[in-house]
């Protein structure tokens, strides 16, 4: 089972559980139980300026992905200002409270479990009477010990070339190591935003980045899995249905559902993926061809035929 859709500032509106409880908000549910989802719900969220959320505690964690603009949470007995390629994560049951200044804010909201459809038998977000106590909004500091709920995406930590030089001390970047380490391979990097390294315990988020001739072959995973293209033309097969995604497009594939993906274009292509729940220590890939493979040594010299 996949879905398909595509990011419209038109189509966002505001909650019916958040009348009364916001000011200037508006969301679009891109993915999530009405869309097939039995893991996680993903939504594009816009706070006008001057707009605020009243203090809030949900049954499910969620991490924020700021597309633009700046973004005040307050969480944690903490204030920090997320700003466009920033990413926090708000741990389950923990009260945060999100405002904005003049400039306003756009992000990508994961949310894991999926989120509950609005009914009079459960809720899953509970708005408390008064303000947290704020301090003074402060950037994300990715070098300050004590930050452990954000992260900030550096185009630089995908350069190759980049990563193959020491780091300077006095860099504004976090400190080099395996936990912040890029994955590279077959022409694909893979940066983590969101995991356990920042309090994720029910999903992850991370940018994807595939180079001229990159393809990842077909596959599935035991997990669902959600994409948010933001640069380039990526070209899909999902369940044999050839799709071609660019800036905007929102792909979901439920656990078991075969995708790949290729890029054939002379340039970079770009996206935000997540998964849910988080991918189990081993056998998180089951490539295609490696069991057609395997089918093919089995049967060898019987006139079982393979099957896929």
């Amino acid at each position: 089972m996949y879905h398909v859709d595509r990011i419209e500032g038109s189509r966002a509106t505001l909650p019916e559980d958040y009348r009364g409880h916001s000011t200037g908000f508006r969301r679009q549910d891109v993915i999530g139980r009405e869309f097939g989802s039995h893991h996680m719900t993903m939504s594009a969220s816009t706070l006008d300026p001057g707009g605020r959320i009243d203090a809030t505690v949900h049954s499910y964690e969620k991490s924020l992905w700021l597309l633009d603009g700046a973004l005040t949470l307050t969480m944690l007995g903490q204030t920090v200002t997320l700003r466009r390629n920033d990413c926090a994560v708000v741990p389950v049951a923990v009260a945060h409270q999100l405002t904005t200044g003049a400039e306003g804010a756009r992000w990508l909201e994961m949310s894991a479990p999926v989120r509950l459809l609005l009914d009079n038998r459960r809720r899953d977000t509970f708005f408390l009477a008064d303000d947290l106590v704020a301090d003074a909004a402060a950037d994300v500091d990715l070098r300050d010990p004590r930050n452990r709920t954000v992260f900030r995406f550096d185009d630089g930590s995908m350069d190759l070339r980049k990563l193959a030089r020491g780091s300077d001390p006095a860099a504004p970047e976090v400190s080099a190591s395996m936990a912040t380490a890029m994955l590279a391979y077959s022409g694909i990097g893979i940066r983590m935003l969101a995991d356990q390294r920042i309090q994720a315990q029910l999903h992850t988020m991370f940018m994807v980045e595939y180079q001229p001739t990159a393809a990842a072959h077909p596959h599935d995973h035991p997990f669902e899995e959600a994409y948010v293209f933001t640069e380039g033309e990526t070209e899909a097969v999902v369940e044999g249905d050839h799709l071609v995604l660019r800036p905007g497009d929102v792909l979901w594939t439920g656990s078991g559902c075969e995708h790949a993906f290729y890029n054939r274009t002379d340039g970079r292509t770009r996206w935000v993926e997540t998964q849910a729940p988080q991918p189990p220590a081993q056998h998180s890939y089951r490539f295609s061809r490696d069991w057609d493979y395997l089918g093919e040594q089995l049967c060898a010299g019987t006139k079982v035929e393979p099957t896929r």
